[in-house]
């Protein structure tokens, strides 16, 4: 809900940030993977039950994942580095719940569901994502992100707020789970009313006019 706005507010910041890792030499995809390995290692804390270091990683790998993208912006971004972006977000996003459901066995259910939810807002991000690029849609509050999607109540920075809560107040995690999971299925439903309102009328090319497109 509000990604869109603190990414507008954080980007100046950002980008001065990662000139000295840029001239330091290192690539926005290294950043990436550096950050994806913090965030599977907060993963792991909370397995060990260590989950003021598991808070302290998931914070570390937030701020990463928002350094990688400011410094591909200065050395120029890839296709190849969205991607790695985009999937690495989405292992360590659901490796959270994973991590409480293994801590805990009682806390399972609720952590199926908020992974249940997780790929519901997951999957509608993705589609919509695939058909906005394939006809060169575009949404302006978003042109700093690499991708077009729908909007919602949930998205990373919201995501990220609550993962953090539960690692910060475990006796909250099954509460924070169905609250949030119940928020994230009210994203997926608005984001499936607005992709089909976006893409009424729009017909798949033909194959000769796809290929060009791509």
């Amino acid at each position: 809900m509000f990604d869109a706005l603190i990414v507008k507010r954080l980007k100046a910041p950002l980008d001065s940030a990662v000139r000295p890792l840029d001239r330091a030499g290192l690539s926005a995809t290294q950043l990436t993977v550096i950050g994806a390995v913090v965030g599977l290692l907060a993963a792991i804390a909370i397995m060990l039950d260590a989950l003021i270091a598991a808070a302290i990683l998931f914070s570390l790998n937030r701020l990463l994942d928002g350094l990688d993208g400011a410094l591909a912006r200065v050395q120029g971004p890839t296709e190849r580095g969205a991607f790695l972006d985009i999937t690495c977000d989405f292992l360590v996003y659901s490796a959270i719940p994973l991590a409480f459901a293994t801590r805990d066995p009682d806390v399972a259910l609720a952590a199926a569901f908020l992974l249940f939810s997780f790929v519901g807002t997951g999957s509608s991000f993705l589609a919509f994502s695939i058909f906005a690029a394939r006809h060169r849609l575009e949404n302006q509050a978003l042109k700093e992100k690499s991708i077009y999607y729908l909007q919602g109540l949930t998205e990373g920075f919201e995501t990220t707020v609550v993962l953090l809560l539960m690692c910060l107040i475990p006796e909250w995690f099954e509460w924070l789970a169905w609250g949030f999971g119940a928020l994230c299925l009210v994203t997926t439903a608005s984001r499936i009313t607005e992709g089909n309102r976006v893409l009424r009328g729009i017909s798949t090319p033909e194959p000769d006019r796809l290929s060009e497109i791509n």
